[in-house]
């Protein structure tokens, strides 16, 4: 008596056969039952389907609708190939329906609990290699989160983006779909096709796609590790330091034009020398997560797992960071967990329902961009997001991240009117589920990787912003001066004659200057959407306007607080950026917008060499005069910590100018007698100016002033200001791999 088959129901067949059934490993594929092997395929439009294992070759009559049904006696199930004839062509294949699941119950669970710290080692397309009687099979399992389909396709170039004999199997209330599909390699394009609760058909790229096509484009790309890193030396001397403490001065970047087309390889040849000779201890990239719109500079995401193709593959952005470690170089990545954009092929409703955005249309839209907001509540959602941070850090080897529009998050009515907001269950305007999330990322981000730094793009006086969680702060180790910047930016943009009337703008910062840990952003923020350049920002003529520039920047590396500047101020970029273009390289061959790069080297030079410089608590900075509008002038020392009772053993006089007259013998308290030495002069002729210098050693005179025992008289420049060392010998800060 011939063997018979396991009997399936039509309408069974029907949904396997159209890639509909959530379960079709329980159809297709071999299965047992009484010394009768069954073996299912679907291959539609074929003429014949044979089953070969090593011994023997076994026909398949077509069953059902592009059903393929195969029956033999055998003890156990044989490790097997199907050949698929389609007219004169014939082809052996790997039968994707005889693997068991590549996403473990442990998986499963941790995705459940919102607790899988590494997430995008399950979920997505990884390659997988697997050894058999008949030969090894290499492919790509395929694993997706999307809870309310009713069913889940694989579509890609392999298989004509016809996903119907690619259906993925359901792994039960875990709402993660899996299917191993062999032959599948790297380069491979590939999206999901979900059937949603209401019975329609819908593509959408993988969420955790570690790379995709080049936009416009859209499909996801199968990927892999093939860099070998080098910067061991680096992440060791990390995990010993403390960024919080140490000299950072931040060149913000956008990949794309700082100059055009070089891609991150061609980053590496030509930024990386760049940014040593300006003396940076770090790089800033505005979001390299994957972005369908350029112009949205990487702030509207739609893979947040992939670096942007634009300028590479993954490898050749780890070939970027690598190559920025062993020159002793951090890096910091823009990340935008705040929102993400309704494109229908990404991640808004992703299975046909509010997913990965809030449901409650009063919480899961940003008025102001046009974006969903993340359901921050939900264990799922924020496990993607964390997990994000991760990846980042742990698979780029990242040394911090710049999370952008905190203050969005923070607030349940952000940019919202009256009615267009509901108040949390205690009847408060902040989002306590946001609170949270962003507590768990900062807390598992440095538990795991210390010596990264997480600063937070925070727009409001939200108390504990870099306060440790375990106190109830948000954990950030670092903020941007967003109070600084603002301040002190309109405080400039009056007429030198007119400042006297505003001089509380520019010392008002340090009231609170070391209420949190902070970053002075002169960032691409200031130089957008008409606001012209920074430079431009100056009232008066264009010498006074880079003279204006030359003094913000000895003042802004001077202020207590860690700085940052956007590409092109460095040399006074004249053009409101415009991430179509390439920066003015052209405008070097100008001795004052030369000059104005060799003061900013200059600055960071004596910045990573002078630890009075980044002593930002309240012990390394003490006002000289903080109260003389008149002359429209600020004083003030910034110094070293001291040790056991002794003075602190560096020590550094600012005196800047915001006149637009010089003012001869000018006479300023000192902290203490002795020899100063101006090392910094922004009037000096090498940096553009007119020459107002003080000449060799200044010996403190014994002349009581400003409340102090010592004194001397300067020459002090227009719109210009200077720095003095004293003779103190101090320990200059060592550039080694650690110098971040």
């Amino acid at each position: 008596m011939e063997p018979q088959a396991t009997a399936v129901a039509t309408d069974v067949l029907d949904a396997v056969a159209e890639g509909r059934y959530p379960l079709p490993h329980d159809v297709l594929g071999a299965h047992l039952n009484d010394g009768v092997v069954t073996i299912r395929s679907v291959h539609h439009l074929a003429d014949s389907v044979e089953v070969l294992t090593q011994d023997h070759t076994y026909p398949a009559t077509h069953e059902h609708g592009g059903v393929w049904v195969c029956v033999f006696a055998a003890e156990d199930i044989p490790d097997y190939r199907l050949r698929v004839t389609y007219g004169d062509h014939s082809q052996v294949v790997d039968d994707p329906y005889r693997f068991l699941p590549t996403v473990g119950e442990m998986d499963t669970y941790l995705i459940s609990e919102g607790r899988h710290e590494r997430l995008w080692e399950v979920l997505g397309a990884h390659l997988m290699h697997f050894d058999g009687v008949m030969g090894p099979v290499d492919g790509v399992a395929f694993a997706v989160w999307a809870p309310n389909a009713q069913a889940v396709r694989v579509v890609g170039d392999f298989n004509f983006w016809d996903g119907t004999g690619h259906a993925m199997r359901t792994m039960g209330a875990s709402g993660v779909w899996e299917l191993f599909i062999p032959g599948v390699g790297v380069g491979a394009r590939y999206k999901f096709e979900i059937q949603g609760p209401s019975g329609n058909w819908f593509q959408k790229a993988d969420p955790m796609a570690r790379a995709t096509e080049i936009p416009p484009a859209t499909a996801s790309v199968v990927t892999d590790v093939f860099h070998t890193w080098n910067d061991e030396d680096w992440l060791r001397a990390r995990e010993d330091a403390n960024p919080h403490n140490g000299p950072m001065s931040i060149y913000e970047v956008h990949a794309g034009s700082w100059k055009q087309d070089l891609g991150y390889r061609g980053l590496a040849d030509e930024l990386i020398p760049y940014v040593k000779k300006m003396g940076f201890t770090h790089v800033e990239f505005m979001p390299l997560a994957e972005h369908p719109f350029g112009g949205s500079w990487g702030y509207q995401v739609t893979s947040y797992y992939a670096p942007t193709s634009r300028y590479g593959t993954p490898d050749d952005f780890r070939y970027l960071v690598d190559r920025l470690h062993q020159e002793g170089i951090g890096v910091i990545l823009d990340w935008v967990p705040a929102h993400f954009p309704k494109d229908d092929w990404a991640l808004a409703r992703f299975d046909g329902t509010p997913l990965y955005e809030d449901p409650d249309p009063l919480r899961g839209e940003h008025p102001d961009w046009g974006t969903y907001v993340f359901n921050f509540g939900r264990t799922e959602v924020r496990n993607f997001l964390v997990a994000n941070a991760l990846y980042w850090l742990d698979q780029f080897h990242i040394d911090g991240l710049r999370v952008d529009a905190v203050a969005s998050m923070l607030y349940l009515d952000y940019s919202r009117k009256d009615g267009q907001w509901r108040p949390n269950q205690y009847g408060g305007r902040e989002n306590l589920e946001a609170i949270s999330f962003l507590q768990e990322a900062t807390a598992t981000s440095y538990r795991l990787h210390p010596g990264i730094v997480m600063i937070a793009e925070e727009s409001t006086a939200w108390p504990g912003v870099t306060a440790p969680t375990s106190g109830g702060g948000l954990g950030f180790g670092m903020k941007w001066n967003m109070g600084w910047m603002n301040d002190t930016l309109r405080y400039l943009s009056e007429d030198p004659v007119n400042r006297r009337w505003h001089h509380g703008e520019l010392t008002f910062s340090l009231v609170y200057a070391f209420s949190e840990n902070y970053v002075l952003p002169l960032s691409h923020d200031e130089v957008v959407h008409g606001k012209g350049a920074l430079v431009s920002k100056m009232p008066g003529d264009h010498w006074q306007q880079m003279a204006g520039l030359r003094s913000l920047f000895a003042y802004q590396w001077s202020h207590p607080g860690k700085q940052l500047i956007f590409m092109g101020q460095e040399f006074a970029q004249e053009q409101e950026w415009n991430e179509s273009y390439s920066l003015d390289w052209w405008l070097y061959d100008r001795p004052d917008h030369a000059g104005m790069a060799a003061l900013v080297a200059r600055l960071n030079e004596l910045y990573r060499s002078h630890s009075a410089l980044w002593n930002d608590t309240y012990t390394g900075f003490e006002w000289i005069d903080a109260s003389d509008g008149d002359h429209n002038l600020i004083s003030y020392i910034r110094k070293s910590e001291a040790t056991s009772g002794h003075r602190a053993q560096d020590e550094l006089v600012c005196v800047v100018n915001f006149a637009g007259n010089p003012h001869e013998g000018y006479r300023i308290g000192l902290p203490h007698a002795g020899t100063w030495q101006e090392v910094v002069n922004t009037d000096d002729p090498q940096y553009g100016g007119s020459g107002v210098v003080n000449i060799g050693e200044l010996v403190a005179e014994e002349i009581p002033w400003n409340g102090r025992p010592y004194s001397v008289e300067l020459r002090v420049p227009p719109l210009g200001a200077l720095w003095l060392f004293s003779s103190v010998p101090h320990t200059p800060y060592q550039l080694t791999v650690n110098s971040f």
